[in-house]
């Protein structure tokens, strides 16, 4: 809840309206499980608040943890689902990768979260609670929404979230400490933009639209070459960040021809690219068996993703930075704990 929702909660009580700051910092800044840890608040007081109310903070299901320092936590959900949340922790930073829906409607190919189908949105209890209830909380430094799900088909919550994290009575975040990743949905990236001070990450993948489009299906709904004329609608020079993921694929979108297009599309916008490169995933059948694997292979519908060479990323990368894109090689991590988006989702509902 908002501050000002929290006034309500303490007219409701019978509290002073003070109390509502009070419930914030509890909740917010203190981290408290339970009501009956507010011990500011009079033990009348909090008994009617228990009554009613909740702070809804659940603790994770499963835990996996690599040999680099990456933890990953399944954590349930209101309706009864599960999600995945992701720590990376990197010298003096501490990053989350947060989800905000129970599956996804996009049905990216190379995406196990993809491959699950939509199941549900989740509320911003559900968001907040998987930074709150995060064992590595206090080594926090940055919040990135690049988990499960699709950010600006769960727009509302999403910028209640960051609200939240913004406020003064909350985390009190600088907005450059959060980052939004979307695929590229037309109504909710204008919303986004216009309303909200966070970095922005955009998914690209593949330069060219009609190659773009056969691994990811929103390309066919909201083509690069619309989702590019927004974007050069707005200032990228200030302190908001514009960046562009590019997952690395080997033999399918690392050579020249690609490097020459990004350059052509990009070179005009102040931006960042981030090269990421595709690793193979674990032997399985998703449920729905749209996404299967062979020999650590995607093969559905008898097109399979290879892992992109090192060198290759390498020269691309520069490639790109010697024609005027700032681009970055993002380290793996967690490999060894398959923390790709989906892979511990899918293993429990397997079981």
């Amino acid at each position: 809840m908002t501050l000002e929702e929290l006034k309500g909660v303490a007219a409701e009580v019978g509290m002073p309206a003070f109390a509502a700051k009070q419930m914030a910092q509890w909740i917010y800044q203190k981290g408290a499980s339970d009501i009956s840890e507010m011990t500011n608040l009079s033990k009348a007081a909090r008994e009617r608040l228990g009554e009613r109310y909740e702070v809804g903070r659940q603790a994770h299901l499963a835990e996996q943890h690599s040999a680099d320092g990456t933890a990953k936590y399944l954590f349930p959900t209101r309706g009864g689902g599960s999600v995945e949340t992701v720590f990376i922790p990197d010298d003096d930073r501490g990053t989350i990768c947060v989800s905000c829906q129970v599956g996804c409607k996009m049905a990216c190919r190379f995406c196990a979260t993809g491959q699950q189908g939509f199941q549900g949105q989740l509320c911003v209890t559900d968001i907040l609670n998987q930074i709150y209830s995060l064992p590595e909380r206090e080594r926090l430094t940055n919040i990135v929404f690049m988990g499960q799900g699709e950010p600006m088909d769960n727009l509302d919550a999403i910028l209640s979230t960051t609200q939240l994290l913004m406020a003064d009575y909350g985390w009190a975040w600088s907005p450059r400490r959060i980052t939004v990743s979307t695929v590229g949905l037309r109504k909710g990236l204008k919303r986004f933009l216009d309303e909200s001070p966070c970095h922005l990450a955009i998914s690209l993948h593949n330069p060219f639209p009609e190659e773009r489009a056969q691994i990811m299906p929103a390309e066919r709904s909201y083509s690069l070459t619309e989702m590019l004329d927004l974007l050069r609608e707005y200032d990228w020079t200030g302190q908001r960040r514009l960046s562009f993921e590019y997952i690395m694929f080997g033999g399918q979108n690392d050579s020249n021809r690609y490097a020459r297009e990004l350059v052509r599309l990009l070179g005009n916008i102040e931006c960042r690219v981030n090269l990421i490169r595709w690793h193979r995933l674990p032997e399985a059948v998703m449920e729905n068996g749209k996404l299967k694997i062979e020999n650590g292979e995607c093969v559905e519908n008898g097109q399979g993703f290879a892992e992109a060479d090192e060198n290759r990323m390498v020269a691309f990368r520069d490639y790109l930075t010697h024609r005027g894109l700032r681009c970055t090689i993002r380290a793996s991590r967690g490999q060894d704990i398959d923390a790709a988006c989906g892979l511990l989702n899918t293993k429990k509902s397997e079981k």
